[in-house]
């Protein structure tokens, strides 16, 4: 590939979808549908969480927040798409690249840690259920969302600082529809040294770490579910960590494996293929997930269903 100078740089192209023209007004109508989906339907959630007093306690304060990360972290990636899509234009400027970048670690990141705090206060709850109110205080649920913002607010930034030492590009073509950090980092010509350290280093922090406390409190979890007596009760305990178990595994699964399975080598559609898995399909399904399977919630909206009519 011919290496160009940063100076002469003022721009990136994303891969689409397709090339096809006659495909383009489908992928448009698929691809807006489903993010007005992802941003109603966590709206809702937030609403009916926000409206019934019962659902003041921590694990729904936990969603609520994770539903307006789903919000903004779909928002740094699709509508950018869309656009493309409907004007037919798959470029994005150096720096809107980097922003777009920032922002989406930043909301991934958050994601990332909701995700394994959500898993700890579902080990206090059924692990230490008579210690539960006093563990998962209001002063530690608000510490534990800050600390969240502020490692993701590290990561986001460490990222940045790398990608801005960058004084030349192998290319200008990007191998995803939006700027990945790993395609970013494989474009540039610096030393690949310092890019597989970050690489590796960033995706222990909020890979490895994360999914081990996670395992490691769903260990804990089913070891005292097989302690109750009644297959109700160990039906009822493990009902309320089923939809968090389900987007746990579609986040970890598609987002892990594409972050380092990128820094040694990349298929750019299967690449694309798991990236809108855990990009849009994820927070598209996370409302469906908690309100279908939580019958707190349902009833919630279906109060406020009822309201409307």
């Amino acid at each position: 590939m011919e290496t160009h100078n940063l100076t002469y740089i003022s721009e990136f192209h994303l891969l689409g979808f397709s090339e096809d023209s006659d495909l383009q007004p489908i992928l448009f109508g698929l691809f807006l549908s489903m993010y007005l989906v992802t941003v109603l339907g966590n709206l809702l959630l937030i609403l009916a969480v926000s409206s019934d007093s019962h659902l003041h306690i921590p694990m729904y304060f936990f969603l609520s927040n994770l539903s307006f990360v789903d919000i903004c972290f779909v928002s740094t990636t699709v509508p950018k798409m869309i656009v493309g899509i409907l004007i037919h234009r798959t470029v994005i400027s150096y720096v809107g690249c980097l922003t777009q970048m920032s922002l989406f670690l930043l909301f991934a990141s958050m994601d990332d840690m909701l995700l394994t705090v959500m898993a700890y206060d579902r080990f206090v709850a059924i692990c230490h259920p008579l210690r539960y109110a006093a563990i998962m205080n209001p002063h530690l649920c608000v510490l534990l969302i800050l600390a969240s913002v502020f490692i993701s607010l590290l990561d986001s930034q460490l990222h940045n600082l790398v990608a801005l030492q960058f004084t030349c590009f192998k290319d200008v073509e990007i191998a995803n529809f939006f700027c990945h950090p790993s395609q970013v980092f494989n474009l540039s010509c610096s030393d690949n040294l310092i890019k597989t350290m970050v690489t590796y280093f960033v995706g222990a922090i909020f890979g490895f770490i994360p999914v081990s406390l996670v395992l490691f409190s769903y260990y804990k979890i089913v070891s005292s579910i097989l302690k109750i007596p009644s297959s109700g009760g160990r039906f009822k305990a493990f009902s309320t960590c089923s939809s968090h178990v389900l987007v746990v595994c579609l986040f970890y699964g598609t987002s892990i494996g594409v972050y380092l399975g990128s820094a040694v080598s990349y298929s750019p559609s299967k690449g694309m293929v798991a990236s809108l898995m855990y990009t849009v399909v994820t927070p598209m399904l996370n409302p469906f997930i908690y309100s279908l399977r939580n019958r707190d919630i349902s009833s919630t909206l279906k109060r406020l269903h009822s309201w409307r009519i």
